[in-house]
């Protein structure tokens, strides 16, 4: 599991970041990719990466300003001509469906793969074997949400030496103790899953925010995460900015990181006027003051999500 950024600018593209896009790839998990937003230019910023488009299954929606959206037309349009043929599925507040459809229709455009479009108001709203998703309002100019993705704790490794001590060798019994199933050797000996499997291992938890200025909602969606993406649009001598155009400084994203409890904090959503890395590194600095484990995302940059 690992996040790679496509965009990480706040309201206009600049020549050094593209606006919010975010890839979460999920190969060894279920060989697929999510995406969070998708401003302007994406797909051409897909273009340019090591993502393959036909990876896409589903695509959330943060909110509706034009920096997380005016992307998502193009980009579902050219997949099919890319040769995809699978589902996507959009998630995103009211708005999105009519968005969607008002654009591809008057376009012209041709969708040759099934589309769905689901609209929520937070809660949860996935869950299978191997992940649940969950929405929580933000504050922000428009209704924005925040998205918590938990990883289901999966079954341990087989213990080989142990399973070597039963005179065992690799074939279908491997497999049905893996399952949690009990089998019987040769000479009648009963062995338990629970007698070779190793303990679970630990799901992870990442959680992507919208555009928000501090608000209740945060610390709870991001509880004990692996990895908490927080905007940081302004430092925070500009906090009343900050606050009047419902945005969130680096330290205010460090002080819910670190309420929080999580493990790591990556700030994005940088405004236009930090030009390039060098000029966003008082914002790391202000940040790590609060919590120290903070990095910078930068466009083209891939971060794994470790346990």
């Amino acid at each position: 599991m690992e996040l790679y950024f496509l965009g990480t600018n706040a309201g206009v593209p600049t020549l050094q970041r593209n606006v919010t896009s975010i890839a979460l790839r999920l190969l060894e998990e279920r060989r697929s990719m999510w995406l969070f937003d998708c401003g302007e230019g994406t797909q051409h910023q897909i273009l340019r990466s090591p993502l393959k488009m036909t990876r896409l299954e589903k695509i959330f929606i943060t909110h509706l300003h034009g920096d997380h959206i005016f992307g998502l037309p193009g980009l579902l349009s050219s997949r099919g001509a890319q040769g995809a043929t699978s589902q996507i599925t959009v998630y995103g507040p009211k708005g999105i469906k009519a968005y969607i459809e008002t654009s591809l229709d008057i376009s012209q455009s041709r969708i040759n793969y099934p589309l769905e479009i689901i609209e929520h108001s937070g809660g949860i709203l996935f869950e299978d074997d191997g992940f649940c998703v969950e929405a929580a309002v933000l504050e922000h100019r428009a209704e924005s949400y925040g998205y918590r993705i938990v990883e289901k704790d999966r079954p341990g490794n087989l213990d080989l030496k142990r399973l070597e001590s039963y005179g065992l060798k690799p074939g279908p019994i491997y497999g049905r103790l893996q399952r949690g199933e009990s089998v019987e050797t040769p000479d009648g000996t009963v062995i338990h899953a629970s007698d070779v499997v190793l303990a679970p291992k630990k799901g992870r938890i990442i959680t992507i925010l919208g555009d928000t200025r501090p608000c209740a909602n945060i610390v709870p969606l991001a509880k004990d995460s692996d990895l908490l993406v927080h905007e940081a649009t302004f430092m925070h001598d500009l906090e009343d900015t900050a606050h009047e155009y419902y945005h969130s400084t680096a330290r205010q994203a460090a002080i819910a990181a670190s309420e929080a409890g999580v493990k790591e904090l990556m700030l994005t959503h940088f405004s236009s006027r930090y030009k390039d890395i060098e000029h966003l590194q008082p914002l790391l600095e202000e940040a790590k003051q609060v919590f120290p484990n903070t990095r910078l995302a930068e466009d083209f940059g891939l971060y794994p999500v470790l346990r």
